[in-house]
């Protein structure tokens, strides 16, 4: 049985880090790759968001998803709060992850 990650995740906008999106996948580097390329959320392409400032990962959807609404009603604040814990800087995690990505998609 192979084990399923979910992932709860906050993009926000290169230039001004004025927007802040949460949005839940079954496959992170999917669906950056589909926000990157303009292909994501209409919120999303909207506004320019796609660098990955924060992820949690979730053994199954449903506590990904509930964890998706609570963090959606937090205010701005306290997601702010969320972030600087694990990415201080709001670096661009999703960069991060595609330079240590093995070559060939294998190890």
């Amino acid at each position: 049985m192979t084990h399923q990650n979910y992932f709860v995740y906050i993009l926000t906008n290169h230039d001004r880090h004025t927007v802040l999106y949460i949005g839940v996948t079954n496959d992170l580097d999917r669906r950056c790759n589909q926000h990157s390329l303009g292909h994501g959320s209409a919120f999303a392409k909207q506004y320019n968001a796609h660098k990955l400032i924060y992820f949690e990962a979730y053994p199954d959807p449903e506590s990904a998803i509930a964890r998706e609404k609570q963090l959606k009603r937090w205010s701005r604040s306290k997601k702010e709060t969320l972030i600087a814990r694990s990415n201080a800087q709001w670096r661009d995690l999703f960069a991060e992850m595609r330079a240590v990505a093995p070559a060939g998609g294998s190890q």
